[in-house]
């Protein structure tokens, strides 16, 4: 009967994890989780930004821009770091380069 319960014991204590393994275990799902938020936030939200980048460089005289604010205009100047838009006939207005969000139409 000795020899049952012991029997007993050393199954219970093979089934029960090590903190060794338990730790490894942790690590894994640990891992895995930060992979999941790199892969499904980070990364789309840079390239994202690279494309942004890209759309703000490549603005040119002509092109008809859409602002932070709302605001429509078409480029008539560029110097470092701004943009100078036309929104009516007698109106030119200054705008920081990151304030374009979108470009509506390239000139030809």
């Amino acid at each position: 009967m000795l020899e049952v319960a012991f029997a007993q014991t050393t199954q219970a204590a093979a089934d029960t994890p090590s903190a060794m393994d338990q730790m490894t275990h942790m690590l894994v799902l640990l891992g895995i989780t930060i992979g999941i938020v790199y892969f499904m936030i980070i990364r789309p939200q840079q390239r994202k930004q690279k494309e942004t980048e890209a759309m703000r460089s490549s603005i040119r005289k002509g092109d008809r821009v859409l602002t932070t604010g709302g605001l429509y205009g078409t480029v008539v100047g560029e110097r470092e770091g701004i943009v100078v838009l036309k929104v009516s006939d007698d109106v030119k207005m200054e705008f920081a380069r990151e304030a374009i969000v979108q470009v509506k139409e390239r000139s030809g």
